[in-house]
């Protein structure tokens, strides 16, 4: 069984008089242990699908289940429920707060959890051991994302949201970071969905939804992803 199906969703909203259609009855899987990336270009409806996997919004119609249950269907109270405990969020530009330590920053992400990591436990699992003092300020951008991945993977999330990770990073860095997501989704028993528009990144995934004008261009299962060493960026 999928970790998460989506089906039939569509999403519109009010734009003054006009309604838009974000997402036109889109319907995919995500699997456990699985690297899936979300492809498409800007205003092909990606940051609306991730937003209903994370519970951040609600579908018009359609369903979206975690687990079997139906998470468009829950009331505010069980979303918040389900934000804190079960998805993890990482942001094309870190979000994280400044005049905290990277210790402290991952600890806010894991504060609430049940069964959640140490701030040490999860920067180590980053490659970021003795780096818990660091400030932000004193850290490189792939050191920073590197610490909103350790933040959001810290309470042991069954899905991992990253929306544009590599975004804001060099070639070589962006590499490292996908790179470690990729190691998540194998040695964990985290979904890993990967949002972005280079499709070089595609190739590394175990599937890619490619999204176009809200709908699904195409779903395809990789049998044989490729190491980041053997992509071009």
């Amino acid at each position: 069984m999928a970790l998460i199906s989506l089906t039939d969703v569509v999403k519109k909203y009010a734009a003054g008089k006009q309604e838009v259609t974000a997402l036109d009855g889109i319907s995919f899987d995500i699997g456990a242990r699985k690297l899936t990336i979300v492809l498409g270009p800007s205003g092909s409806g990606k940051s609306t699908a991730l937003n209903m996997l994370g519970g951040m919004d609600t579908p018009t119609s359609g369903t979206v289940r975690v687990t079997g249950k139906e998470v468009s269907r829950f009331s505010d109270k069980e979303l918040t429920a389900y934000r804190r405990d079960q998805v993890g969020f990482v942001f094309q530009h870190y979000n994280l707060i400044p005049n905290l330590t990277a210790a402290e920053n991952v600890g806010i992400g894991a504060q609430y959890a049940k069964d959640a990591m140490t701030p040490s436990q999860a920067l180590e699992s980053v490659g970021l051991s003795g780096r818990e003092r660091s400030f932000p300020s004193e850290l490189s951008g792939g050191q920073m994302q590197r610490v909103a991945i350790a933040r959001a993977i810290a309470k042991r999330p069954q899905l991992l949201l990253c929306d544009e990770p590599t975004g804001a990073l060099d070639s070589g860095t962006g590499r490292s970071v996908i790179e470690l997501l990729r190691s998540i989704a194998d040695t964990t028993e985290t979904a890993v969905v990967v949002v972005t528009h280079n499709a070089s990144i595609a190739q590394i995934g175990d599937a890619t939804v490619t999204l176009h004008d809200g709908q699904v261009q195409a779903h395809v299962e990789n049998q044989t992803p490729k190491s980041v060493e053997e992509i071009d960026w």
